[in-house]
């Protein structure tokens, strides 16, 4: 645990940290916990940074809360908001909530033990709280010039904020009050858009319970390219498999900037800094051949494990390289094929007696039969990346591949899958 801190400041980690905090962990286990916002079905790629964070804190003994906002949810945090957020209904949020904590269990463990990792709604305490007894016992302890002087309120001044926001910053500090009296936690990390934030409850602690308290934000992360981080051409990128396929979540990160990929690997995977398989030695080894992109190729990995699960990773990294042409579509697995099927145009077809030219027609390369033969004429065709110029070929059962897959390909970028009916291949 001593050096649980200086881990995190090697990662990028600590954007701001409180005086203390080191000597603090290295006391004792301590209970340190992260709120998320349930505005959204499902986790996006910006909350990664703090669930990481949390990772570290429990691998190193610490019992880490994961605090869902289905009290303040129902507010809207102004951090990092130009404009008033739109309120959702109390039905929304109970449903975005249980599928956010659905998705964390994924990456924090949450068997029995002293560092089991904990679930915990605050709309439990905040829903029970009265208004007079809230503004007396905490509200009191709130300087309203203060509070103008928080980054998170005062960005928002010119603009505009609702009272309703205003107040969030006071929600949130009782959260981290009533985590140190239910729980005895005395750490909350999150992003540097909750610095304000968290010492506010930092300072209600001291005040109230004259307690020791600490936080840690982690920066905000940015891309070298000066494009928004978790952000693709088709937008956001989710957690959930239904929202970003764990395809486009590979994809996503093999196209990691060559300037960010050492800095990607040190927030968002858990290899070592040292070691035949640590960040050091794979950040040499890219460095020697960038055009390679081995370093993106075992971050997209790792991250995708982590997110989907090994097989998904697999079958993603398998899925991207036959598409690009470094893999044997022959030696793929039917969990290639399936991720495939979700990516690049499909159809299903009778296996028997099925020709080339019929198979590209059905398959939507080409609008015509004349024209699939003149495609195959100019070498345009390929069949299971090999390239056809018979336009009387027959598919024959080797031409199959695992499940009853054909990958067909026209020019070098325009793809389709065959499957085959049940009773063919």
């Amino acid at each position: 645990m001593t050096d649980l801190l200086r881990e995190l400041e090697w990662r990028g980690f600590v954007h701001h940290a409180t005086d203390g905090l080191g000597a603090h962990l290295a006391a004792a286990p301590r209970t340190v916990y992260c709120g998320f916002d349930p505005t959204a079905p499902s986790l996006q790629l910006g909350n990664l940074m703090p669930i990481m964070l949390l990772v570290h804190f429990q691998r190193a003994g610490h019992k880490p809360i994961v605090l869902m906002g289905g009290g303040t949810g129902l507010i809207g945090d102004p951090s990092g908001k130009r404009s008033e957020r739109p309120l959702l209904s109390k039905e929304q949020i109970r449903e975005n909530l249980q599928r956010q904590r659905d998705q964390m269990s994924r990456f924090l463990d949450f068997d029995p033990g002293p560092a089991a990792a904990e679930v915990l709604d605050n709309a439990q305490w905040l829903g029970a709280a009265r208004l007079l007894d809230f503004l007396r016992d905490v509200g009191k302890h709130f300087s309203v010039n203060v509070m103008l002087q928080k980054e998170s309120v005062k960005a928002r001044i010119a603009t505009g904020i609702s009272y309703t926001e205003f107040s969030y910053m006071l929600l949130q500090a009782y959260d981290f009050l009533h985590l140190f009296r239910a729980k005895r936690c005395t750490v909350q990390v999150g992003g540097s858009d909750q610095w304000g934030n968290i010492t506010a409850g930092i300072e209600l602690i001291r005040r109230v319970e004259a307690g020791e308290a600490h936080g840690l934000v982690a920066p905000l992360v940015t891309t070298s390219a000066g494009t928004k981080f978790g952000k693709s051409e088709a937008g956001a990128v989710w957690l959930d498999p239904a929202r970003t396929s764990p395809y486009q979540f590979y994809q996503y990160w093999m196209n990691t900037d060559d300037r960010d990929v050492e800095r990607y690997l040190k927030l968002f995977t858990l290899r070592p800094r040292e070691g035949a398989d640590g960040i050091a030695a794979l950040v040499r080894q890219h460095a020697k051949d960038p055009s390679r992109r081995e370093a993106q190729a075992v971050l997209a990995r790792d991250v995708t494990a982590l997110v989907h699960g090994p097989a998904a990773a697999e079958a993603a990294a398998a899925a991207s390289a036959i598409l690009f042409g470094t893999f044997d579509p022959r030696d793929a697995s039917p969990g290639v094929f399936a991720t495939l099927a979700r990516e690049i145009p499909a159809a299903t077809v009778p296996a028997d007696g099925l020709g080339l030219v019929d198979a590209l027609v059905r398959a939507g390369l080409v609008p015509s039969k004349s024209e699939a033969r003149r495609q195959i004429a100019h070498g345009g065709i390929y069949l299971n990346q090999v390239r056809v110029t018979d336009a009387e070929k027959r598919i024959e059962p080797g031409d199959w591949l695992a499940g009853g897959h054909l990958l067909l390909r026209r020019g070098k970028k325009q793809y389709a899958l065959l499957r085959a009916a049940p009773g063919g291949a």
